[in-house]
């Protein structure tokens, strides 16, 4: 399955593009998808911690805007949004 992971505020810098394009095998719950971010991160950006960090505490929302919590499934091809934190906090 494809996610396309659209990237908003200081997670813009993660590429050059305004996403990015996940396939995974199975359905994945956010909290495993924030591993496979953190993993491309560490393998297109090795040792930039602070992009890491913005991924721990970013938030996610579904392709109808709402915010979703770590347990949500994500199971069909679809479009998730991560939202970092503003202001640091």
């Amino acid at each position: 399955m494809k996610i396309k992971l659209e990237l908003f505020g200081a997670c813009r810098d993660f590429s050059d593009r305004d996403h990015l394009e996940f396939n995974i095998k199975d359905q994945i719950e956010i909290k495993d998808f924030r591993i496979e971010i953190i993993n491309y991160l560490e393998k297109n950006f090795k040792g930039n911690e602070s992009f890491k960090k913005i991924v721990k505490s970013s938030a996610f929302c579904s392709e109808d805007n709402n915010i979703i919590n770590d347990s949500y499934k994500i199971s069909r091809d679809q479009k998730i949004g991560i939202i970092p934190p503003i202001g640091g906090g």
